[in-house]
Protein backbone atom coordinates (compact mmCIF):
# COMPACT_ATOMS: atom_id res chain seq x y z
CA UNK A 1 0.00 0.00 0.00
CA UNK A 2 1.09 3.56 -0.68
CA UNK A 3 0.36 7.17 0.19
CA UNK A 4 -0.38 10.09 -2.11
CA UNK A 5 -1.24 13.77 -2.21
CA UNK A 6 -4.07 15.17 -4.35
CA UNK A 7 -4.11 18.90 -5.02
CA UNK A 8 -7.21 20.84 -5.94
CA UNK A 9 -8.20 24.48 -6.12
CA UNK A 10 -11.03 24.77 -3.58
CA UNK A 11 -13.04 26.81 -6.12
CA UNK A 12 -12.82 23.89 -8.59
CA UNK A 13 -13.25 20.91 -6.24
CA UNK A 14 -13.21 21.44 -2.49
CA UNK A 15 -12.84 19.12 0.46
CA UNK A 16 -16.48 19.86 1.33
CA UNK A 17 -17.56 18.71 -2.15
CA UNK A 18 -15.42 15.58 -1.80
CA UNK A 19 -17.09 14.71 1.52
CA UNK A 20 -20.56 15.11 -0.01
CA UNK A 21 -19.80 12.25 -2.43
CA UNK A 22 -19.55 9.90 0.54
CA UNK A 23 -18.17 6.38 0.44
CA UNK A 24 -18.80 5.93 -3.29
CA UNK A 25 -16.29 8.69 -3.96
CA UNK A 26 -15.72 10.65 -7.14
CA UNK A 27 -13.41 10.63 -10.11
CA UNK A 28 -10.20 12.60 -9.66
CA UNK A 29 -10.69 13.84 -13.19
CA UNK A 30 -9.27 16.57 -15.36
CA UNK A 31 -5.60 15.75 -14.75
CA UNK A 32 -3.63 16.50 -17.91
CA UNK A 33 -0.07 15.87 -16.78
CA UNK A 34 1.74 12.66 -17.73
CA UNK A 35 3.63 12.33 -14.45
CA UNK A 36 0.45 12.81 -12.39
CA UNK A 37 -1.40 10.32 -14.63
CA UNK A 38 1.37 7.78 -14.16
CA UNK A 39 1.11 8.19 -10.39
CA UNK A 40 -2.62 7.45 -10.64
CA UNK A 41 -1.86 4.35 -12.71
CA UNK A 42 0.32 3.12 -9.82
CA UNK A 43 -2.42 3.55 -7.20
CA UNK A 44 -4.16 0.58 -5.67
CA UNK A 45 -7.58 0.32 -4.06
CA UNK A 46 -7.17 1.14 -0.37
CA UNK A 47 -4.18 3.47 -0.79
CA UNK A 48 -4.59 6.71 1.16
CA UNK A 49 -3.95 10.29 0.21
CA UNK A 50 -3.83 13.79 1.59
CA UNK A 51 -6.44 16.13 0.13
CA UNK A 52 -4.64 19.42 -0.40
CA UNK A 53 -6.22 22.78 -1.16
CA UNK A 54 -3.92 24.67 -3.52
CA UNK A 55 -4.38 28.29 -4.60
CA UNK A 56 -4.57 30.81 -1.78
CA UNK A 57 -4.99 28.21 1.00
CA UNK A 58 -2.01 25.91 0.34
CA UNK A 59 -2.85 23.37 3.04
CA UNK A 60 -3.67 19.71 3.56
CA UNK A 61 -7.23 19.52 4.88
CA UNK A 62 -8.37 15.89 4.70
CA UNK A 63 -7.62 12.25 3.95
CA UNK A 64 -9.00 10.30 1.01
CA UNK A 65 -8.92 6.63 0.04
CA UNK A 66 -8.58 5.16 -3.44
CA UNK A 67 -11.88 3.35 -4.13
CA UNK A 68 -11.39 2.67 -7.85
CA UNK A 69 -8.08 2.12 -9.61
CA UNK A 70 -7.06 3.89 -12.83
CA UNK A 71 -9.70 3.97 -15.55
CA UNK A 72 -10.57 6.29 -18.48
CA UNK A 73 -11.27 9.87 -17.36
CA UNK A 74 -14.90 10.64 -18.22
CA UNK A 75 -14.00 14.29 -18.94
CA UNK A 76 -11.51 13.36 -21.68
CA UNK A 77 -13.05 13.01 -25.15
CA UNK A 78 -9.72 11.76 -26.58
CA UNK A 79 -9.55 8.67 -24.35
CA UNK A 80 -5.89 9.43 -23.63
CA UNK A 81 -6.20 10.35 -19.95
CA UNK A 82 -7.01 8.26 -16.91
CA UNK A 83 -8.09 8.92 -13.35
CA UNK A 84 -8.84 7.15 -10.09
CA UNK A 85 -11.88 7.47 -7.83
CA UNK A 86 -11.30 8.75 -4.31
CA UNK A 87 -13.57 8.92 -1.27
CA UNK A 88 -13.25 11.10 1.81
CA UNK A 89 -12.02 9.28 4.92
CA UNK A 90 -11.64 12.02 7.53
CA UNK A 91 -11.01 15.69 8.08
CA UNK A 92 -7.59 16.60 9.36
CA UNK A 93 -8.23 17.96 12.87
CA UNK A 94 -5.97 20.87 11.99
CA UNK A 95 -4.98 21.82 8.42
CA UNK A 96 -1.24 21.59 7.71
CA UNK A 97 0.03 24.48 5.62
CA UNK A 98 2.71 24.46 2.95
CA UNK A 99 4.67 26.92 5.11
CA UNK A 100 4.66 24.38 7.97
CA UNK A 101 5.65 21.55 5.66
CA UNK A 102 8.54 23.57 4.21
CA UNK A 103 9.67 24.56 7.72
CA UNK A 104 9.99 20.93 8.84
CA UNK A 105 13.51 19.68 7.95
CA UNK A 106 12.25 16.07 7.94
CA UNK A 107 9.96 16.99 5.02
CA UNK A 108 12.61 18.76 2.89
CA UNK A 109 12.56 15.97 0.28
CA UNK A 110 8.77 15.78 0.02
CA UNK A 111 7.59 16.15 -3.59
CA UNK A 112 5.27 18.96 -2.49
CA UNK A 113 8.35 20.94 -1.39
CA UNK A 114 10.42 20.16 -4.48
CA UNK A 115 7.67 20.26 -7.15
CA UNK A 116 4.69 22.09 -5.72
CA UNK A 117 2.96 22.33 -9.12
CA UNK A 118 2.42 18.58 -9.57
CA UNK A 119 -1.27 17.86 -8.88
CA UNK A 120 -0.95 14.17 -7.94
CA UNK A 121 2.18 13.04 -6.16
CA UNK A 122 3.57 10.27 -3.96
CA UNK A 123 4.10 10.68 -0.22
CA UNK A 124 6.47 8.39 1.69
CA UNK A 125 5.26 6.48 4.75
CA UNK A 126 7.46 8.65 6.98
CA UNK A 127 6.16 11.89 5.41
CA UNK A 128 2.61 10.59 5.85
CA UNK A 129 3.17 9.99 9.58
CA UNK A 130 4.75 13.41 10.07
CA UNK A 131 2.01 15.37 8.27
CA UNK A 132 -0.75 13.40 10.02
CA UNK A 133 0.85 14.04 13.43
CA UNK A 134 1.22 17.76 12.64
CA UNK A 135 -2.49 17.72 11.76
CA UNK A 136 -3.34 16.36 15.20
CA UNK A 137 -3.98 12.71 14.31
CA UNK A 138 -2.46 10.72 17.16
CA UNK A 139 -2.81 7.50 15.15
CA UNK A 140 -2.43 8.20 11.41
CA UNK A 141 -4.58 5.99 9.16
CA UNK A 142 -2.52 3.26 7.52
CA UNK A 143 -2.82 2.16 3.92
Amino acid sequence: MAYWLFKSEPETWSWEQQKKDGAKGAEWDGVRNYQARNHMRAMKRGDLGLFYHSGDEKQAVGIVKIVEEAHPDSTDPTGKWECVDVAAVTDLPRPVTLVEIKANPRLKDMVLVRNSRLSVQPVTAEEWKIVCREAGLAKPPQA
